[in-house]
């Protein structure tokens, strides 16, 4: 009777536990990180600056931007554990703290971390985002979407390329080609 009054209560916990970093993932990655790289600039200037060791800012700065840029991620991890509250709130914590040790471990790869092959061959099935994953999205932004799961990544950049003529990226060249044919007049 214990063993099924045990199983029963982990049931909740787990769910919400899941929920918070699913969910989580896909409403950062679809609501937050790709509207940042189509539209805003915000995300691009504090998390994909070259010219600022990665770790540092995505772990350690107290620079105002980079703050709201790692809040404004988070939010939609907050607002699904917010929901899952009820079901098991120390699900849905569990959630959110798995969810910010990922974000401090995904950035390691810059202090010379490299995933063991044994845990890469536990995490790669389930589709977790590695240190070396998202060190490939650094060095690239069009690339290796998801916060914590792999499998976002190409839905999110089916949606990149579908929204890519609205872009800020499409504006701008427009701009720009606008300027030199009017230069050339």
């Amino acid at each position: 009777m214990q063993l099924q009054n045990a199983i029963a209560a982990s049931i909740p916990f787990s769910t919400a536990l899941i929920l918070t970093l699913v969910a989580g993932d896909f409403a950062s990655t679809f609501f937050y990180h790709v509207p940042q790289h189509l539209w805003f600039t915000l995300h691009l200037r504090t998390h994909h600056d070259r010219r600022r060791p990665y770790f540092d800012h995505a772990v350690l700065s107290t620079d105002p931007a980079v703050l709201l840029d790692g809040f404004l991620g988070a939010a939609p991890y907050l607002a699904v554990a917010a929901l899952l509250w009820r079901l098991s709130w120390p699900g849905a914590l569990a959630g959110l703290v798995l969810g910010q040790l990922h974000v401090w471990w995904r950035h390691t790869s810059e202090l010379g971390w490299h995933t063991p092959a044994r845990v890469r061959s536990l995490l790669r099935p389930v589709g977790i985002v590695l240190p070396e994953d998202h060190d490939g999205h650094h060095r690239n932004p069009d690339i290796e979407f998801g916060d914590i799961f792999r499998f976002y990544d190409a839905p999110a950049r089916a949606l990149l390329a579908r929204l890519a003529r609205t872009s800020r990226r499409a504006r701008n060249a427009g701009r720009r080609a606008t300027r030199r044919a009017s230069a050339r007049a």
